[in-house]
């Protein structure tokens, strides 16, 4: 059995669920190390500082450290070196820096204070991290990918010794690593009976980034040409919510049954009840929240793009993936109007995304530590 300690300086939402999914899941001891998930920032500054002096405090001698994208690895391991100068060390990226996508406007998001243009020494602190760590996961193929497509032209904006020889062995200890999701928590007996019309489920972040806009004007759509449903919009909110939320809220009016963030209860409920989830992202990485729909089988309308064709099986995409909006408003009016047909549909991708368990994953998990330690052994 390894000592797995996991430096989580960002802990919360996704991060938090899929950190102490794993420790629950895994045959290995895992001891996490965390902050709260606040000034993201600071925490990708300052945080490995914190978190180094409590890591020495604690006298760690881990088998492997495993660090999230939100760590300054390098400094980290600067300060806590006479305790890990031979210790193995992964980083786990959920997200990056550099390609996680900013608003049009320049006036929200994580770049308003430069006015939109994105910070360089944020991603740098990735790449960073990524040049000190043993082995790097990625949780989809597409941030992978995506990824390594925009190292370059990053790197050659800055004026010499751009390193662009590192590309090749940042890609040869980078593999994909999917998140683990707990679906039994997801559990709920007896099952809600269905909701009277159709339910339509908003369960992601009421944030820029997944762009509500175009969630919202397929609504609109299916509304206008006079087709029942009802809305429940039970995503996190941070902060100032976009503007789009309160002008829905007025225009579908009792359409929507539930608009705030849900408590668990509240969460399974609506999830079970739904029949359909819609995500009209800019940025997906992976899709903790679609597939937590999924599983409770509620039909997934995902963008033919980012980490979801990824989620599904290919015999799924012509149904469940569309191409543009107008391709949204055709899929969502046919899930509408044929609900027993689309029921049936959510079923069987229910069962076909049931691999994303941790119960599945953990195992994986582990040998991938178990590898790292072997491969690092003097």
């Amino acid at each position: 059995m390894l000592q797995i300690h996991l430096i989580s300086p960002y802990h919360g939402g996704s991060h938090q669920a899929w950190a102490e999914g794993w420790q629950n899941s895994s045959q290995h001891t895992i001891t996490l190390h965390t902050l709260p998930d606040r000034f993201w920032k600071w925490r990708m500054h300052g945080g490995a500082i914190t978190l180094a002096r409590r890591f020495l405090a604690s006298q760690a001698q881990p088998d492997v450290i495993v660090a999230t994208d939100m760590l300054d690895l390098t400094t980290f391991l600067a300060l806590t070196r006479r305790q890990t100068a031979v210790t193995p060390t992964a980083l786990y990226l959920h997200e990056n820096q550099l390609t996680y996508p900013l608003p049009e406007d320049g006036r929200t998001g994580p770049m308003r204070r430069q006015l939109g243009e994105r910070d360089h020494h944020y991603a740098f602190i990735n790449v960073a991290s990524m040049l000190a760590a043993d082995a790097i996961f990625f949780n989809s193929d597409y941030h992978r990918s995506s990824f390594f497509a925009a190292l370059p032209n990053f790197l050659k904006h800055f004026p010499e010794y751009n390193e662009l020889n590192m590309l090749e062995p940042l890609q040869e200890k980078s593999q994909v690593l999917p998140v683990g999701i707990n679906f039994t928590r997801l559990a709920i007996d007896p099952l809600p009976e269905p909701n009277p019309v159709p339910l339509i489920l908003w369960n992601q972040r009421w944030e820029y980034d997944k762009n509500p806009e175009a969630f919202f004007a397929a609504l609109f759509a299916v509304a206008e040409a006079g087709l029942e449903f009802e809305v429940a919009l039970c995503g996190q909110q941070y902060g100032q919510r976009p503007s789009i939320f309160t002008a829905a809220l007025q225009k579908l009016g009792r359409r929507i049954i539930h608009a705030s963030h849900a408590d668990l209860p509240t969460y399974r409920h609506l999830l079970w009840q739904a029949d359909i989830t819609i995500s009209t992202a800019h940025h997906e990485f992976f899709g903790i929240s679609v597939l937590e729909a999924i599983h409770c089988h509620t039909l997934p309308l995902l963008p033919h793009r980012l980490s979801y064709p990824e989620l599904l099986p290919a015999e799924f995409h012509p149904g469940c993936l569309y191409q543009n909006e107008s391709d949204l408003v055709q899929k969502l009016t046919w899930a509408l109007t044929h609900r027993t047909s689309a029921a049936e549909m959510a079923r069987k991708v229910a069962t076909a995304v049931a691999h994303f368990s941790w119960q599945q994953l953990a195992p994986l998990y582990d040998e991938q530590m178990h590898a790292i330690c072997h491969k690092i052994a003097p």
